[in-house]
């Protein structure tokens, strides 16, 4: 039966992120500071030449889920003294988040970045959660305050900041921002939270998805019409598929035709970026289906799961509950076998993957999706729908 099925999964992702990767990433390469590692060589060993911004929020979510799966490690404490890190060092006087801290949390690289400031908000919605804190969710409001008034743009959403090439826009941000908008609302019950996402969901509706293919288009112009090369007919599935999930959540708090949303990226993606041979999401295909990029980094085989996730909690579908445990079964593909708590980024055509230091990034990935699959009631009387 396909719940037993799902419940075996369950307890393999509960198992390795409470006894084996939440234990070890929360002692190796946390610095005096307050900061978590960024990056480890593939013998557990921290490299400390930078350390990101948004990988410090991405890993505030990461141990606030585990926090509420039932690690009983130092979640509380170690969120508490990175927030109060990042909220000493890391934020500019104008109020933007800067882009890089040195270990011992000084400023490395000031510029600001909207990416970065996404996740400074999404970060600060996990800890105020966490933490039980309503204070932080003020700080995210004056975060909002400065996005709107230094950066909102004309045409919708927001520009870049200083980093990227600010003659192209891309949606990316924008789908971590919705993201962010969202937590802070469902956390906070401020109405504003709820607005600013609903703004972001309606800029995607009708400025991000290819009416003719329902594919999530990447780069624009500035008035968000796709860009003439064939960077404007790039789609990444694993984007499809996260703003899948993000607009199954969306239809939960409200969201008018999200449901639509979501069934054409899902559609598409599925269609187009799975390689069965290696049973992976690829990184890039264009909208009429041509690979564009047959290599498959780690974070697409987690939105994979968590739209099938969202998507079986939704119609108990017995498909939807297979591609739940085709993707766990990608996701393992990843992990080392002699190091299960660490992983490879990126595969490659062969099935063989690229030798270089283990991304701390790639963990918020990892247990947003095994978050929301242990989330998931699986009912046995499900096996008969759909």
């Amino acid at each position: 039966m396909i719940t037993h099925d799902l419940e075996q999964v369950q307890g393999k992702a509960r198992e390795w992120l409470l006894n084996i990767a939440a234990p070890f990433w929360s002692q190796t390469g946390r610095t005096a500071s307050g900061l978590y590692a960024e990056r480890l060589s593939r013998t557990g060993q921290p490299d400390a030449e930078y350390y990101r911004t948004f990988v410090q929020a991405r890993q505030i979510y990461a141990f606030s889920a585990a926090h509420q799966q039932g690690w009983d490690g130092p979640a509380v404490d170690q969120v508490q003294q990175t927030v109060n890190r990042l909220m000493s060092s890391a934020r500019r006087a104008d109020g933007f988040f800067v882009h890089k801290l040195t270990h011992e949390g000084d400023v490395l690289d000031e510029r600001a970045d909207l990416y970065d400031q996404a996740f400074a908000l999404f970060g600060l919605a996990a800890s105020g959660n966490l933490l039980e804190k309503p204070s932080l969710f003020d700080e995210a409001e004056r975060l909002l305050d400065v996005l709107e008034a230094h950066w909102s743009h004309s045409e919708g959403g927001f520009t870049e900041g200083e980093i990227v090439d600010s003659s192209i826009r891309r949606q990316n941000p924008h789908m971590h921002l919705l993201e962010a908008f969202t937590a802070l609302y469902q956390y906070s019950g401020r109405q504003r939270f709820g607005d600013a996402a609903a703004s972001i969901a309606e800029l995607c509706q009708t400025r991000f998805v290819d009416a003719d293919t329902g594919a999530l288009l990447e780069y624009f112009e500035q008035d968000w019409r796709p860009l003439g090369d064939v960077r404007g007919r790039i789609a990444e599935p694993g984007h499809c598929l996260e703003w899948a999930w993000l607009f199954e959540g969306f239809a939960a708090i409200g969201g008018a035709d999200a449901l639509a949303v979501s069934d054409a990226l899902t559609g598409f993606a599925r269609s187009r970026g799975i390689d069965a041979e290696r049973g992976v999401a690829i990184n890039e295909v264009l909208t009429n289906g041509e690979i564009h990029d047959d290599r498959a980094r780690l974070w697409p085989q987690t939105e994979r799961m968590k739209a099938a996730v969202s998507r079986y909690a939704r119609t108990g579908a017995d498909n939807e509950g297979r591609e739940i445990i085709d993707a766990y079964r990608g996701l393992e593909k990843y992990f080392l076998a002699d190091r299960p708590a660490l992983w490879t980024d990126k595969m490659l055509k062969d099935g063989t993957f690229l030798e270089e230091l283990v991304p701390a990034s790639s963990f918020y990935h990892i247990s947003c999706a095994i978050h929301e699959l242990l989330n998931l009631e699986v009912a046995a009387d499900r096996s008969s729908q759909g």
